[in-house]
């Protein structure tokens, strides 16, 4: 398959709500890049990424002199499949995977295309129909969360993640989570993330307040020692998230017994490819594991649905609906959540395609 043209695209994308995290970190409007893939026989694949600065080593400004330093190799070498273009990319440029991650996303839409087949299909087939979801509360007042704990319950959210940190206070953490687990009943599951916000004495601290109660930490320091340290302190479960972005790290969390859930994210890892053998990696080492990216629209939203739809159900803790906590919708036609739950896209490749009035302009073009 012969790749004729790259055309970018930038626009902002407004969280419904601002999200406030630990250390003074917030998410509110960012920029999200699309790239749109064209070929000799008229199919376009599209992938997306939306770094968040703060959040990760990544961001939008980075994107597009990215992609022009790999735009020679795209368009010289046909197309065999999407792991062995991300080889020769790698090969000449290092790294700078969140840049590689929509590529790559974009070579499989195509790939799936050309196979007249739903993405899920070639990622291991689709095992469930609709797909669970959790719900991320914004850190503020812990009764103003446990409100919004309980509206998103009343429309079928059963999955609660609790934003932590914002005030570097671990007493007012463990009353928000207390909050939010009485809020929300027995059953569902609640998890804190601090986004590795806190210090290993801090997130103890709070940890012990809660340890009472059926809930799961996320991320609390920015090492995975200082995580496996606050686990065994104090019993309670311990989701991976910003330490975890590849299989080394994977390996490492899980021999640290720190790893009982794991987010598993598409720019972090460098696309779908890598993800892939990351989720198949944790089938064996054995943590149930979030398959999502870290902020986006509908393309890389439908990228991360369809691979979740591909992993065993016992095994997905849940997806997430990136695209429904920002505005505009991309693909106004996408899915969206319902009671909880969400289905990926139907038809060939991602079954997404950004409405040409809402991206505007492409911002550079490849050819």
């Amino acid at each position: 398959m012969k790749l004729t043209k790259l055309s970018l695209y930038q626009l902002p994308l407004t969280s419904h709500e601002t999200y406030y995290m630990a250390e003074g970190k917030a998410c509110d409007a960012v920029i999200t890049t699309l790239i749109r893939i064209d070929t000799a026989c008229g199919r376009s694949g599209w992938g997306e990424v939306c770094p968040i600065p703060h959040y990760l080593p990544a961001y939008a400004g980075g994107v597009a002199p990215a992609v022009e330093e790999m735009a020679p190799i795209l368009l010289s070498t046909p197309l065999s499949g999407p792991e062995a273009m991300m080889d020769r990319l790698e090969a000449h440029l290092q790294d700078h995977r969140y840049a590689k991650s929509m590529i790559d996303i974009a070579l499989w839409d195509l790939t799936a295309q050309a196979a007249d087949m739903p993405l899920h299909a070639l990622l291991g087939g689709r095992r469930q129909e609709t797909l669970p979801l959790y719900h991320s509360i914004t850190c503020i007042a812990p009764d103003e969360m446990a409100r919004i704990a309980r509206d998103a319950y009343a429309r079928g959210m059963r999955q609660f993640q609790v934003k932590l940190g914002a005030d570097a206070d671990w007493a007012m953490d463990a009353e928000r989570l207390i909050k939010v687990r009485e809020a929300v009943g027995d059953g569902p599951i609640v998890y804190g993330d601090w986004n590795c916000g806190a210090t290993r004495l801090q997130a103890t601290r709070t940890a012990r307040a809660v340890a009472h109660l059926d809930v799961m930490i996320e991320q609390p320091c920015a090492t995975i020692e200082d995580c496996a340290a606050v686990r065994a302190s104090t019993g309670l479960a311990m989701k991976q998230d910003e330490t975890a972005h590849d299989i080394p790290s994977l390996i490492k969390a899980h021999q640290m017994d720190a790893m009982d859930a794991v987010a598993l994210k598409l720019s972090k890892f460098g696309g779908l490819s890598a993800l892939r053998r990351a989720r198949d990696l944790c089938l064996h080492l054995g943590p149930q594991m979030c398959v999502e990216c870290t902020w986006g629209g509908d393309v890389v939203t439908a990228a991360g649905l369809h691979l979740a739809a591909a992993t065993p159900p016992a095994r997905l803790l849940n997806a997430c609906d990136l695209s429904g906590y920002v505005y505009p919708r991309i693909d106004p036609n996408a899915p969206s959540r319902e009671n909880g739950r969400i289905a990926p896209p139907e038809g060939p490749g991602l079954g997404v395609t950004p409405e040409p009035d809402i991206i505007g302009e492409p911002i550079a073009v490849f050819d």
